[in-house]
């Protein structure tokens, strides 16, 4: 019998791209997406609204699944943003926004998921997080703080859940070409204003960010890691993906965090 999957925030980029290789492997895949409307690659792909914000959504959309499926075997957590933003400009709305989105939302979906998976005790989740759950970057302080919560998550409900035979898996992923820039950032006004006091890091540091998303390899290597884990019950926990991820995260490991800061400063020329 297939496996069956969701995925959130799969209406495109890494979600879309990971939710066709695995309808082309034979899995049952949903794509939750915030809008009705979304189109998908493959037919076999069935789109589901999903806002992970908004839990009468998510327990609409888990409940739709077992009532059709009987079962979700993989849930993916892919559903996030980044906020570009100084810690003196955020605002409240904000902040809330983007942990209600990476943070808040990813429990939430997990929350609904996990009686299922644990009458039927077997089930595997899996979160796309991020090198920068591991390392920090000027002006991405609460995408930062986001990711490494997610981090946090996986650690710790791993342990709470592997009684049931439930995984939990990371995948930290490194910088890819997807529409993360146009669909994916949300940029505090005043942070960017010409009057602002970080108007110079700003003015660096972001075309460095955008571009190296813009002229990334294609986020393909993420969906394969991810059909990995599901077939692999040995796979590692906590999966770097990409050039970025796999020069910091053992970079992280293995220097001091002074050494660690000297070499983040020369690479990013902060």
């Amino acid at each position: 019998m297939s496996k069956v999957v969701l995925i959130t925030g799969a209406s495109s980029g890494m979600g879309l791209i990971t939710a066709n290789t695995l309808s082309k492997n034979g899995y049952i895949v949903y794509a939750g997406t915030r809008s009705i409307d979304a189109k998908s690659e493959i037919n076999k792909i069935k789109n589901i609204y999903l806002d992970v914000t908004k839990s009468d959504s998510i327990n609409d959309a888990v409940n739709t699944i077992i009532s059709k499926e009987g079962k979700i075997d993989v849930l993916v957590n892919n559903a996030g943003y980044g906020l570009i933003s100084t810690v003196e400009d955020a605002t409240d709305e904000e902040m809330f926004n983007q942990f209600d989105v990476n943070v808040f939302g990813l429990l939430k979906v997990t929350r609904a998921v996990l009686p299922f998976m644990r009458e039927a005790r077997s089930g595997l989740i899996i979160n796309i997080s991020s090198f920068l759950g591991k390392m920090g970057l000027p002006l991405l302080t609460h995408y930062n703080a986001s990711k490494y919560a997610v981090e946090g998550i996986v650690d710790s409900l791993r342990l709470e859940v592997s009684q049931f035979n439930i995984r939990v898996h990371s995948i930290q992923s490194g910088l890819f070409a997807t529409n993360f820039v146009s669909k994916g950032l949300v940029v505090n006004e005043d942070t960017t204003k010409d009057s602002s006091p970080y108007k110079n890091l700003v003015s660096h540091f972001v075309p460095i960010v955008a571009k190296a998303i813009n002229e990334g390899p294609s986020p393909e290597p993420i969906a394969n890691v991810v059909q990995n884990i599901i077939e692999d019950a040995e796979a590692d926990i906590f999966i770097p993906v990409g050039t970025e991820a796999e020069i910091f995260v053992p970079l992280r490991r293995e220097l001091s965090d002074k050494d660690f800061e000297i070499r983040v400063k020369e690479t990013f020329g902060i």
